[in-house]
């Protein structure tokens, strides 16, 4: 399976060490560039930005956000979808 995965917070870096220890293909993206590199060295593939995590994942795409709810997943749901195309799924985690 291949996913993006937006939110690198205590539960978001636990959910991604396990998708990749299950050896999934996990793309990674949070406005913490430390927690990336957290998350390449569990072996996740890191991106610059929503655009770029999006761009390295192949269609049908499956992103999973898991921000803090409110407004920060409203946000993120808002921005991703902007970039996905018919097809793509969201999975909203906040």
């Amino acid at each position: 399976m291949e996913i993006g995965f937006i939110g690198l917070g205590k539960m978001g870096m636990n959910m991604v060490t396990r998708l990749q220890r299950d050896r999934h293909r996990v793309v990674v993206y949070d406005r913490s560039a430390d927690l990336i590199k957290q998350a390449q060295g569990v072996g996740c593939i890191g991106a610059l930005s929503l655009a770029d995590l999006v761009g390295q994942l192949k269609a049908p795409r499956a992103v999973w956000i898991m921000v803090p709810s409110g407004a920060p997943t409203e946000e993120t749901v808002q921005a991703v979808s902007g970039l996905l195309h018919a097809g793509d799924t969201v999975i909203d985690g906040g």
